[in-house]
């Protein structure tokens, strides 16, 4: 902390250095302290390696040397420098953003696959190092060594890089000032110091110090001389080569370009799939079609693997990938990979580098890559904003509705559970259920089904006030659908969705539309709909049982009208319900028990008392009190003799091809009317204000010629009776021409009337008569 804050005050006194010091970052076995930082401006990360010159004066020439190297020696796989200050005080050196490689190294916490990567990476500067720029880095090793963002191996600390030109280079007069040098220093340099390294060649000492790297990162850091030479957990395939890098004679000694050659090979230990995307990433925009598809599966191959640094993939793959898709034809094959390794970004990465891009490629005219956004659509939607998916993505996305390509309409269906809950309830009450109305109505049955798995599934996101009559709309028409999995995907929608209907509307829409349902020519079908049935029956069953015994007001003393008679409830059980209920909705006699007789003692004929003739002893019967009925007022009962159904209409066509017709076309007035249309209407109210004109009706009798008894409007029950009895009379015995001819017909009493007008029977007087004579005659009737 006191470094800090001297650091600062150094900063104050001396030039402008434009970084923020962090955390300061363990380093051993060096001359420098190591700090995270940030830069003022924008505060993008970095490095900053700071020297106090007060604190370790002796070493200062070597500080004074990695600050130059630094600045010359440009190379990918040597850090990279940011800014530089230098005082007498102190040395700041601003570079990429740093990890020591140690941090990894002792934990163990790279893979085998990553390792050979980074020594990969390692060799091919020292290679140019030795061969390109003719120089001795000199201090190889683990604590050398850092890795960038993107996970790469870059060389640090060029404390004694020395160039072989130069006569007076640090390394032969200071090299021994490295902190714990001995241990990494080859046997020439041991026995004859740092002169030595003049004689031999100019790749000898690192390829030493290279050896040792290869046995410190396999094995987990250096333990002495005595590890030298070991191939203890060293990869087979490196094993030789190895050996020959930690020769103890200078000359015999394999270079590390030799030995990055040779495990470049085909079928060489440098030859692995990570170290081959590494080589093909960076002019991905150069290769051809061909090259290009073969680079993308070899890299969508090499994503899958747990081996692989993530950190490589974020820093260094997305961006060239991002860059192949919008700019150099990469397609859709590019940018599923880039959603894969997106996956591994934060917030505010993701914000940076992808959005822009998902905006800009939702407005592509590709329909390729169209559909590879919607397929990836569940994979970047946590990561957009609702103004972003409301204004930006969403106007783009719903002109995929209306694409003459089916596959993209398609996805466009599946596309909007993704996206709806990132959507307003204007859009989606609105445009959206427009856009799904069409869909519904697709040509293609894969949309129509899509289209209500998608409605059933978004239930509870749309508006209370109209989300029971659109559901019900659209899953009737699916329930109609010829297509059987458009039927199946509608009963299981509805099955999921009984809670968002009304317990009146389950009973008087639902139940009938899923019943056509429970004899479909699909076993699939019916047994979908039993289940749904249940559903919805035990939902209603539970509805009414919460509901009163009656809504009549109850009855009160003496306020009963007259003329009426209320049947007494008779207890029925098992089959006698029906016939009991049957027979109370008659009157036959008014009394129980058998027919009373006369005064006489003879029992009245059916057909007396029908005509009401004189009894045996020549009386004429009493006069019925019931009063008369004028055939203006009594309501004809041709309905009730003759039924006619009402012609059934038929079943408008659905048309599940046509996009023009919408749910909205389904309105629930027309519906309940056409409904009753098809049930008939009820009969009509007599016109009491004129006469019947009815053909049937009998003429109106006087209350003079007879009284009759007002039955309040049931059926004549014994006067039909009569009336049969009658009818078969006359056609077992039919009338002489002579007698036919001469006499005039009788009218017949008022009861005798009413019930032949209703039945069209005409009932001779001396048929009347005859019948006296028969003694079985009223049996005769049910014949």
């Amino acid at each position: 902390m006191d470094f800090i804050k001297s650091a600062v005050a150094s900063i104050a006194k001396g030039p402008a250095f434009p970084y923020s010091f962090g955390d300061r970052v363990d380093l051993d076995q060096s001359v420098w302290t190591l700090h995270n930082g940030t830069r003022r401006e924008d505060g993008s990360k970095c490095s900053i390696f700071s020297f106090d010159v007060n604190a370790n004066r002796n070493r200062f020439p070597l500080a004074k040397n990695a600050l130059r190297k630094l600045k010359t020696l440009r190379h990918p796989g040597v850090v990279k420098v940011l800014d530089t200050v230098e005082t007498d005080q102190l040395i700041y050196i601003a570079t990429e953003r740093l990890t020591p490689l140690t941090w990894s190294t002792k934990r163990r916490a790279l893979s085998e696959e990553s390792l050979k990567w980074g020594l990969y990476n390692v060799a091919k500067t020292l290679k140019f190092i030795n061969d390109e720029a003719s120089s001795v880095h000199g201090n190889i090793r683990a604590s050398s060594i850092f890795t960038c963002e993107s996970g790469e191996w870059k060389i640090s600390v060029l404390d004694i890089l020395s160039s072989m030109k130069e006569d007076d280079a640090i390394i032969f007069s200071q090299g021994s000032l490295v902190p714990d040098i001995g241990r990494y220093s080859p046997p020439e340099v041991a026995k004859n110091g740092w002169e030595s390294v003049r004689k031999g060649p100019t790749h000898a000492v690192d390829a030493y110090q290279y050896g040792i790297l290869i046995s410190e990162v396999f094995n987990g850091g250096f333990s002495g001389t005595d590890q030298i030479g070991s191939t203890k957990s060293i990869p087979l395939a490196m094993q030789v080569n190895y050996k020959r890098l930690t020769h103890a004679v200078p000359k015999m000694r394999l270079s590390v370009a030799h030995f990055l050659e040779q495990g470049s090979r085909s079928g060489g230990f440098f030859e692995t799939p990570l170290i081959q995307l590494t080589n093909g990433i960076d002019n991905l925009g150069l290769k051809s079609e061909t090259e290009k598809d073969a680079f993308l599966s070899e890299l969508e191959a090499v994503a899958e693997s747990d081996d692989f640094p993530e950190d490589f993939f974020k820093v260094k793959v997305l961006p060239e990938l991002l860059k192949s898709v919008e700019f150099g034809g990469g397609g859709p094959k590019s940018f599923a990979l880039v959603m894969r390794i997106a996956t591994k970004l934060s917030e505010d990465e993701y914000d940076s580098q992808m959005v822009p891009v998902i905006v800009r490629l939702f407005s592509s005219p590709d329909r390729a890559m169209r559909v590879c956004l919607l397929d990836n659509l569940p994979l970047m939607i946590d990561h957009l904003s609702q103004k972003i998916v409301t204004d930006k993505i969403f106007p783009q996305m719903v002109t995929g509705f209306g694409d003459l390509a089916p596959i993209v309409r398609e996805q466009t269906v599946k596309a909007v559970l993704v996206i709806v809950p990132k959507l307003s309830d204007r859009i989606i009450n609105g445009e959206l259920l427009r856009h799904l109305a069409k869909t519904a109505n697709d040509e293609q049955p894969g949309i129509r089904t899509n289209t209500t798995i998608c409605l059933g599934k978004m239930a509870r996101n749309l508006g209370a006030a109209s989300r029971a009559k659109v559901l019900s709309a659209a899953f009737s028409r699916s329930l109609r659908d010829p297509f059987m999995h458009a039927r199946n995907a509608a009963l299981m929608a509805l099955a999921a969705t009984a809670d968002v209907f009304s317990e009146d509307d389950c009973a008087t829409k639902m139940l009938p539309a899923i019943c056509p349902s429970l004899v479909d020519k699909e076993k699939v079908i019916r047994d979908q709909a039993n289940k749904t049935l249940n559903i919805y029956l035990e939902r209603v069953r539970k509805f009414g049982q919460t509901l009163p015994d009656t809504v009549m007001p109850p009855p009160s003393a003496g306020s009963s009208v007259p003329g009426t008679r209320s049947s007494t409830p008779q207890p029925v059980t098992g089959n006698n319900q029906w016939m009991g209920w049957a027979i109370s909705s008659f009157k036959i006699g008014g009394a129980t028990g058998e027919i009373q007789p006369n005064s006489n003692g003879v029992k009245p004929t059916p057909l007396e008392r029908a005509a009401g003739s004189p009894s045996a002893n020549g009386s004429t019967p009493r006069p019925s009190t019931r009063p008369a009925i004028s055939a203006s007022v009594v309501p004809q009962v041709a309905s009730g003799l003759r039924h006619s159904a009402p012609t059934p209409t038929q079943a408008e066509s659905e048309d599940f091809g046509n996009d023009d017709a919408g749910w909205g076309d389904l309105d629930d007035e027309q519906e309940d009317h056409s409904i009753a249309d098809a049930w008939g209407n009820d009969p009509p109210t007599p016109d009491v204000s004129r006469p019947s004109t009815a053909s049937h009706a009998s003429k109106p009798s006087t209350a003079s010629n007879s009284t009759t008894y007002d039955d309040g409007g049931e059926p004549d029950f014994e006067g039909w009776l009569n009336a049969q009895a009658a009818a078969k009379l006359a056609s077992k015995r039919p009338l002489p021409k002579g007698l036919a001819a001469a006499k005039k017909i009788a009218p017949a009493p008022a009861p005798a009337r009413k019930a032949a007008g209703a039945m069209k029977v005409v009932v001779p007087k001396a048929a009347a008569k005859a019948k006296e004579d028969e003694d079985d005659g009223w049996g005769d009737a049910w014949g």
